[in-house]
Parts: C-alpha cells; sequence; structure tokens
C-alpha cells in the first residue's frame, strides 16, 4: 500500500495544477478539474483490461452522451419526460456497444465517459438548452483535459495494483491453479 502513495500523490498535484494551468491560460477548469482528475484517475487505476479498451470506452461513452444532449437539444422537449427518454437512450447505447464489442470495450468505462460528460455540462445545458452548440465544446474540452490530467498522473498507480491483484489472485487459489492465467487475462 505504501507504494500507491506517491502516484496518488502525483494525481493530487496534477488536479491542483490543472486548476493553475486553467486559471493563467484562463480556462474555466476550476469547476470540471476534480471531477475530471478524479474519473481520469479512476480509468487509469481500474484493473480491468488494457488501456486502449479503457480509453476507447471512456471516449465512446463521452460521444453518446454528447449526442444524447444533442438529441435533447434538437428534438426532445425539455420536460422530466424528455430527460428520462434522453438518459434510457444513451444508457442502451452504451449497453448496446458494449455487447456488440463483446467484451472488448468494458461497460464501465462507457458509462464514466457519459459521467464526465453529464458532470461537466449538465448544469449549462440545463441552464440555456438552446445554446448546445455553443456551450457544449466548451465543457467537454475543458473535462477531457481534466480526465487526461488525472488519467496520466494515476497510470503511475496502475501497474502496482495489476501487479498487487495478480498476487491476490495467487494468494486466493493458490499457486498452480488452473484458473490463474484466465484471471491475469482479466487484469492484464
Amino acid at each position: 500500500m505504501r507504494r500507491h502513495v506517491a502516484p496518488g500523490i502525483a494525481l493530487a498535484i496534477a488536479g491542483g495544477l490543472l486548476v493553475l494551468l486553467g486559471g493563467w491560460l484562463g480556462l474555466d477548469l476550476d469547476s470540471v478539474a476534480l471531477l475530471g482528475a478524479a474519473l481520469g484517475g479512476a480509468l487509469a487505476l481500474v484493473p480491468d483490461r488494457g488501456p486502449l479498451a479503457k480509453l476507447s470506452g471512456f471516449v465512446v461513452g463521452f460521444a453518446l452522451a454528447w449526442v444524447g444532449y444533442g438529441v435533447r437539444a434538437a428534438s426532445l422537449p425539455d420536460t422530466d419526460a424528455g430527460r428520462a427518454v434522453a438518459v434510457v437512450l444513451v444508457l442502451i447505447a452504451c449497453m448496446v456497444v458494449a455487447a456488440v464489442a463483446q467484451g472488448r470495450l468494458p461497460l464501465w468505462s462507457l458509462l464514466v465517459g457519459v459521467a464526465a460528460m453529464v458532470g461537466s455540462y449538465e448544469e449549462a445545458y440545463a441552464a440555456s438548452p438552446s445554446q448546445f452548440l455553443d456551450t457544449s465544446p466548451t465543457a467537454a474540452t475543458t473535462v477531457l483535459l481534466a480526465a487526461a490530467f488525472g488519467y496520466v498522473a494515476a497510470a503511475l498507480l496502475g501497474e502496482a495494483i495489476r501487479e498487487d491483484r495478480r498476487r491476490e489472485v495467487v494468494e486466493e487459489r493458490g499457486p498452480g491453479d488452473d484458473l490463474d492465467r484466465r484471471d491475469e487475462s482479466v487484469v492484464a
């Protein structure tokens, strides 16, 4: 557990630097720095699938949520029913993508992407749905920048967690168990 401290501190420092960088560059990163860094960090730290699968799932989920906002703005009423339809459509789309990908894109990473877009944009969308084309790119780029910072900082910790998980699997089942190889493919 001690070896997780330094990379964890790196993630915290990256989040702080992100806010400072945003201030220096005149970007509105304050509101999404913690959200993005935390989601990017979680994406890096989950010991499931490789980086390409996790990042691809995140990007696809993010895009599906963004499209969901576009559908809401273009054709759904700004009512509870309209919002409910958008939620159902985005979540079904995520499940369909994960099913079609046959496990290559984990559902959880798509949902993390959805959470990034929704967490960074819902407030701005609710304030002015008609401004979707003007406001959504700003929300998208700022949270993606924050998530990238979090991912890179936490990626330092990812290998240590995978090693710990492999050790736990061996300890749980015992050395030489035939299931060891299958578990390694899950955490790789």
